[in-house]
């Protein structure tokens, strides 16, 4: 074992002096008289050519010669064996040094410490370790510093740190002094974490040599065995700082792992020190600043890089290109892919980097990804083979794409590939088949992985929770418990998604309780997550709680606790927030501003909207998207300014999609405008012949005036056409399990108790004033089946088991995927004025605060 050599005690192995001089080099240069060793006269003409074709670089040639020496009995002498041993060397041409080798064997030539090297160098640069090995081994005691570096660092490169760091330490006990390129190879083998604590030891012996801020070499070795090791960038600068000799090498690492430790900012000024100091970067240099400014989307620095890249004249380059094209994906404002193509276009020769970089960022930029699948298939067509991380992007542009088919098209170019026991490809098949809606498939795919990790179990339980089956996902939570793989951010944040995906806030109190535990209650993205969750479940206050005790928070963090207050109807509290947010110089995005926009509409401020969607631009230079201007429309629509909000649609400086149509048409339903309805239904069907929603709401509008013969000519089509109408349910979490209810269930077990409780409720609120509103009945009925059909809406049937099942201090929480009608609207407002509950609904597009007979909306939804 290494630790037998007492590596506490460094000092223990240095001999009286490191700097003296190695006895057995000199010796073995003082009997070197084979070299003067001559081939007989007749001889010498080959000799010559030999040395003619190894001057002129035809190692081939000169072999050749070499080989017809040796056939007419005669050999060269053994310094022109060392020219044939260096060539082969240079070269990298194992055949021939083989050849060189066997043929030096024959000669019977004694060699010295300076032959045995330079085999040994032939066989570690040529990938023969083992080889090497034996030949260092075979040397007894002309073994000389040269050959003890040279087996450590043929151990290094080949990923033998034990072996390195062991001959490292038998060197020093055989008596030889280390020098830096020894020190180099060993500081090198203890670049992992397991090493670390010996390469530690080995640094005091590094200091006590004088080698430490004296050879670049050694200080890179030092810098990378520090940040690999422990991730320590700190002591790495310290390092950097003590080098008396820098050069691109020594700055293009600490720009690279600065970058690559998540410090982009310190890479940039490191950068720029570079420059000013008077060094020219090289394509590795600038590709890895490029990065940083990728990490911190700063377009403008970008362009000057790119601009630096033209003038030194390695646009051409790959590496650059790759970064170039990254740069582009990540720092354009709107997400735009074009100048990135260009990049791409330009470069005259790609490889699976720069494939891999395109495809990447048409998935990424939204909305292209047909577009990244018609690259991978230009992709496979080329010379150029896909790898996992390739294979990864595609499949999660079809499952983007929801097509599930092309996605197996995909994995079965990766099967033939070899690709497909990849655990980067395999979780992405999960990940495809559970954004196209096909759960089962994502299931088998994850139990055909030869090896289930973590990300595979993430992969898994994202699937189920975006699938809305949080108990399967809370299933396989407990399962990567049991079988103590250990739980990381992403898991938690999939499990508070899943519950927050059905309101489910009992299971998301508990997985904040699990977050605590594991030590993950500063980790932002799962705050960000916690924030969603309970937001999402109804709780504001606690999402606000965990914002305000948030260390740090990013863009995420800000425009969540944004939307909840906009999603609950607290307008002012959200632009309260998104004041605070810019006031802390944290820069707003398209997201950001769509929140903002909401929170204007639904508490009907028309003039804080308009002035915050011209500032988008205006202030934060964020081009307006399709749901800024979705937003606005519903500005305009829920306010009855609908001929303004169609003026403002056909403003735009694009057409205007089904979302933005689809918004106005239901505007038009809540203030009962049929003609401009059906213009709207119009267009929407226009792009979407077979969209469900336009027909429904335009038969909602038929139907809220009575227009039964267009309710049924619109059914009927429906019909034709086989769309199917969304059915509308509302459910309650009550001790961590869902009740769901429809229209007129009576499935639940306590179906007579919650009737019972409903006939109760109705004439009590009946005597403070309720009047059904048969209205919101869209199916022609007498007056008399229709009140009885209102009274039997699911958001009042869940409304009645939670007040059966709940106690009073707490809130009731109620969900429904559709928009809440509104007589259900006004009639809980009325059971929560005599019951004295606070009733929290949430529906489609928001929550309602309902307590003491007023609601959070104002009656403005």
């Amino acid at each position: 074992m290494i630790t037998s050599f007492s590596l506490l005690s460094p000092t223990k192995f240095l001999p009286s002096s490191l700097k003296s001089s190695n006895l057995s080099r000199r010796n073995s240069q003082s009997s070197s008289s084979p070299l003067s060793t001559k081939p007989p006269g007749k001889f010498k003409p080959l000799n010559d050519r030999l040395h003619k074709h190894l001057n002129s670089g035809h190692l081939h040639k000169a072999i050749s010669t070499l080989d017809l020496m040796v056939q007419q009995g005669t050999h060269p002498d053994l310094l022109t064996y060392s020219f044939l041993l260096k060539a082969c060397i240079r070269s990298q041409d194992l055949h021939h040094g083989k050849l060189v080798h066997n043929y030096l064997t024959m000669s019977e030539l004694e060699l010295d410490s300076v032959r045995f090297n330079m085999l040994i160098s032939l066989y570690t640069k040529c990938g023969e370790w083992t080889k090497a090995r034996m030949i260092f081994q075979s040397m007894g005691d002309k073994k000389d510093v040269v050959s003890w570096s040279a087996m450590i660092s043929c151990f290094a490169n080949n990923n033998m740190e034990f072996e390195a760091i062991s001959t490292f330490l038998d060197m020093i006990k055989y008596g030889f002094c280390p020098n830096e390129y020894c020190f180099t190879a060993v500081i090198r083998a203890c670049s992992k974490a397991e090493n670390f604590s010996i390469g530690e030891v080995i640094f005091g012996l590094l200091i006590k040599s004088g080698y430490f801020d004296s050879d670049v070499n050694v200080g890179c070795a030092l810098i990378d065995m520090l940040v690999k090791g422990s991730g320590d960038l700190e002591s790495a600068y310290k390092v950097f700082d003590r080098m008396s000799v820098r050069n691109v090498i020594t700055w293009t690492l600490m720009i690279t792992r600065s970058t690559q430790l998540g410090y982009p900012n310190d890479a940039i000024d490191l950068f720029l020190d570079m420059v000013f100091s008077g060094y020219m970067p090289d394509r590795f240099t600038l590709s890895s600043v490029m990065s940083a400014c990728s990490e911190l989307e700063l377009f403008s620095l970008g362009q000057q890089l790119h601009s630096l890249v033209i003038r030194l004249g390695l646009a051409s380059d790959v590496c650059v290109g790759c970064s170039l094209v990254d740069m582009y994906v990540k720092c354009v404002a709107d997400g735009s892919i074009d100048d990135s193509r260009r990049v791409f276009d330009r470069m005259p020769k790609h490889n699976v980097m720069s494939w891999t970089a395109i495809i990447t960022g048409y998935v990424q930029s939204g909305g292209r990804d047909k577009e990244a699948i018609e690259l991978f298939c230009k992709m496979i067509q080329g010379p150029v083979a896909p790898n996992h991380f390739t294979f990864a992007s595609v499949l999660k542009a079809c499952g983007n794409l929801s097509d599930s088919d092309k996605g197996k098209q995909v994995y079965t170019h990766a099967v033939k590939r070899g690709l497909a026991s990849d655990d980067c490809v395999g979780n992405s098949l999960i990940s495809m088949y559970a954004r196209s809606g096909k759960v089962d498939d994502a299931r088998k795919a994850f139990e055909t992985l030869f090896e289930k990790s973590l990300v595979s179990y993430n992969a898994i339980v994202d699937a189920y929770t975006k699938n809305f089956d949080s108990e399967e996902a809370f299933q396989l939570f407990q399962e990567i418990s049991d079988i103590g793989i250990g739980v990381d951010a992403f898991t938690f944040a999939s499990l508070l998604s899943g519950a927050s995906s059905i309101g489910a806030i009992g299971k998301g109190e508990q997985i904040h309780g699990q977050v605590i535990k594991s030590g993950f209650e500063s980790n932002l993205y799962i705050c960000n997550a916690l924030i969603s969750m309970y937001s999402r479940c109804g709780d504001i206050e606690a999402a606000f709680q965990v914002f305000n005790e948030m260390a740090d928070r990013n863009v995420i963090s800000w425009t969540s606790m944004i939307t909840g207050f906009a999603k609950h109807g607290f307008a002012t509290r959200a632009l309260e927030i998104f004041n605070r947010m810019l006031e802390a110089g944290i820069r707003p995005n398209e997201v950001t501003y769509i929140a903002v926009l909401s929170a204007c509409s639904h508490a009907g401020l028309i003039s804080d909207g308009w002035e915050h969607f011209k500032s988008m631009y205006q202030e934060q230079g964020i081009v307006p998207r399709m749901e800024h201007y979705a937003c606005m429309v519903d500005l305009l629509g829920r306010s009855g300014s609908l001929v303004e909000a169609l003026e403002f649609m056909n403003s735009m400086p694009y057409t205007a999609d089904a979302l933005v149509w689809r918004t106005f048409l239901g505007a038009c339903r809540v203030h009962n405008n049929t003609e401009l309805g059906k213009h709207a239904a119009k267009m929407i069907l226009q792009q979407h012949p077979q969209d469900p929603a336009a027909y429904i709401l335009l038969s909602n509008l038929h139907a809220s005036a009575g227009q039964w013969e267009d309710v049924a000519e619109i059914r009927k089509n429906m019909k034709q056409r086989n769309l199917i109408k969304e059915a509308g349910c509302s459910w309650i979490e009550l001790e961590n399990k869902v009740h769901k209810f429809h229209v007129g269930d009576t499935s639940h077990p306590q179906a007579q108790e919650i009737y019972n409780e409903l006939d109760q409720l109705a004439l009590k609120i009946k005597e403070l004033g309720y009047i059904p509103n048969t209205d919101f009945v869209l199916h022609e009925l007498e007056e008399e089946q229709k009140e009885q059909y209102l009274l039997q809406h699911s958001e009042k049937l869940a409304v009645a088991f939670g007040l059966i099942s709940s106690s009073k201090p707490k809130p009731i929480r109620v969900f429904k995927n559709l928009r809440v009608c509104g007589d259900c609207h006004t009639a809980i407002k009325y059971i929560s004025r005599i019951t004295g509950r606070e009733i929290i609904l949430r529906d489609s597009n928001r929550f309602h605060h309902i307590k003491d007979g007023t609601c959070s909306c104002n009656d403005y939804w």
